[in-house]
């Protein structure tokens, strides 16, 4: 059974920096992408970063410049760094998995979710 550990979500203020990380476990995939989907109170859940298994990276605009994905393949965990956080950053944070090589910003495409983790940015 497919399971995904999100850590690192917490209370920051505006200006500051987290670094969220994803643990995988479970699963037998060779190949995968991993991407981070978020979800403020009364708003639709959002793409906001992913990663293929060979590096390709892709950002929402919300969010481009100021946030990194990442990924260590050896210890399947992905992270997101995010700087520069504003007040509408402020959100549940979802690590998602895919199989294969491609990379969808769909959150229909990810079969695999973690729990969350909540990220709150004051202002």
């Amino acid at each position: 059974q497919v399971q995904l550990a999100e850590s690192g979500g917490e209370l920051v203020q505006a200006g500051g920096s987290l670094r969220l990380s994803c643990a995988a476990s479970g699963h037998t995939f060779r190949y995968y992408t991993m991407g981070w989907f978020r979800q403020a109170p009364g708003k639709e859940r959002e793409f906001v970063s992913a990663i293929s298994w060979s590096g390709a990276t892709y950002y929402a605009d919300s969010v481009k410049g100021r946030f990194t994905i990442s990924r260590d393949n050896a210890n399947n965990t992905a992270y997101l760094q995010m700087s520069s956080l504003k007040p509408e950053d402020t959100a549940m944070y979802y690590c998602t998995l895919s199989p294969g090589w491609g990379t969808s910003l769909s959150s229909s495409d990810y079969p695999y979710w973690g729990q969350g983790t909540q990220v709150t940015v004051s202002s």
